[in-house]
């Protein structure tokens, strides 16, 4: 079942852009774009907030939410260049975590076979199950790559006594055969999670995750080359997958389960832009933003900017004028 209009937080669209409805095919008909709230965190195994998500992150601006964000770097306005639609919020009970699933599945599915890229905001990160399985169920089980963005692998098997959980979602996904393990690329692990059987079993599914001292000795950017290399190789399409705690907490506190040492901000912001500009992305999340947590919005704008750099990139990919990243803004010489 879904619901029109936000879940938790005033009935408003992400900056304004106009509403669609998932029951009216005609409202979302020629879609570029479908953005879809999963207001979740029944899954969380620490402290719960993400359902508080999505209306955070539809508000987090400082500027008119009048459906217009021209971006300074890329020279596009995705909200405007692209057709852009708020379908509102999956109605999620954190109780009953299947029918969740069951869902929010059915939301993304509708989306993607409509030829639109859902852009899901989350919740907590068991809804990368049903939000990459809605997709891969259009585009083809095996043929949907991943690139993964956390602090955490997320790849447990049974956790609490439970097989679902924000902790278990890649598991999930791989066992499913919705992505494949050989092209599941994870970025910006680190920590103390999970142990040695768990990264045993990612190893078996060849899965090729990128530690945070693998990516400050190499770089960011040469590890990306090298994941996108990966992802390209016999799939066609790529689904990314933003864990806000991929962050630095000091860049985004707001979150359930912060891990010290992350990406910054701007490198967070970077990759999305090179992602959604260099690759065909397919589908998008950007879950555990927990506002109770959170400083002076700083997480919720994060996860706000996370989307609009994501969707202005695609506008520009979708132009088909090539952008240089070195290209000033202004040169009064």
């Amino acid at each position: 079942m879904t619901r029109y209009g936000p879940m938790y937080g005033p009935d408003i669209t992400f900056l304004g852009v106009d509403r669609c409805d998932l029951t009216d095919p005609a409202s979302f008909e020629g879609a570029d774009v479908v953005i879809l709230g999963a207001p979740f965190d029944g899954g969380t195994s620490h402290r719960p907030g993400a359902r508080f998500g999505p209306s955070a992150m539809r508000q987090a601006c400082y500027l008119a939410h009048d459906g217009s964000r021209p971006s300074l770097a890329l020279r596009v306005d995705g909200l405007r260049d692209l057709t852009v639609r708020d379908a509102g919020d999956v109605e999620c009970f954190s109780g009953d975590l299947e029918t969740s699933i069951r869902d929010i599945e059915a939301a993304v599915h509708t989306i993607a076979a409509a030829g639109a890229i859902p852009v899901v905001l989350g919740g907590d990160h068991s809804i990368a199950l049903p939000d990459a399985r809605g997709v891969a169920r259009h585009h083809g089980f095996g043929r949907v790559s991943m690139i993964h963005f956390d602090a955490h692998a997320d790849t447990g098997d049974i956790e609490f006594g439970h097989l679902y959980g924000h902790g278990q979602p890649m598991r999930r996904l791989i066992e499913s055969g919705a992505i494949r393990g050989d092209r599941f690329l994870q970025i910006g692990l680190r920590g103390y999670w999970p142990g040695p059987e768990v990264l045993s079993w990612m190893a078996g599914q060849n899965m090729r995750s990128y530690e945070m001292t693998e990516i400050v000795h190499r770089g960011l950017p040469e590890c990306l080359t090298e994941a996108f290399a990966i992802a390209l190789d016999d799939c066609d399409g790529i689904f990314l997958s933003v864990d806000i705690d991929v962050c630095d907490p000091g860049h985004a506190p707001g979150t359930g389960t912060p891990e010290p040492g992350g990406l910054s901000a701007r490198e967070l912001l970077d990759s999305v832009r090179r992602i959604c500009y260099e690759l065909p992305v397919v589908g998008l999340e950007v879950v555990e933003v927990a506002p109770p947590y959170d400083h002076a919005d700083i997480t919720a704008l994060l996860g706000n900017r996370v989307v609009l750099e994501a969707l202005s990139a695609i506008a520009r990919r979708r132009s088909g004028e090539p952008w240089d990243p070195r290209q000033p803004l202004l040169d009064g010489r």
